[in-house]
């Protein structure tokens, strides 16, 4: 029982100390595999349209790339 109550313990304490460290560096959690992106789909759900921050994203994309063609 003493070794159960350990292993409990030290696995809480690690799990403390990972949580305040992702609160510290307040970023988001992302995937080490490059998620969807790597597989070449675009977006997640089955929406018409993308969201609003991609379709905001995407705006600044194709304005950059004009800009880059202008140059």
């Amino acid at each position: 029982m003493d070794t159960f109550l350990l292993a409990f313990i030290l696995f809480a304490v690690v799990i403390l100390i990972m949580a305040i460290g992702y609160i510290i560096q307040n970023k988001r959690i992302s995937g080490s595999c490059g998620g969807l992106d790597a597989l070449g789909i675009e977006k997640a759900c089955d929406c018409e349209k993308p969201c609003a921050k991609k379709r905001a994203r995407l705006r600044n994309e194709r304005r950059l790339n004009i800009q880059i063609l202008e140059d």
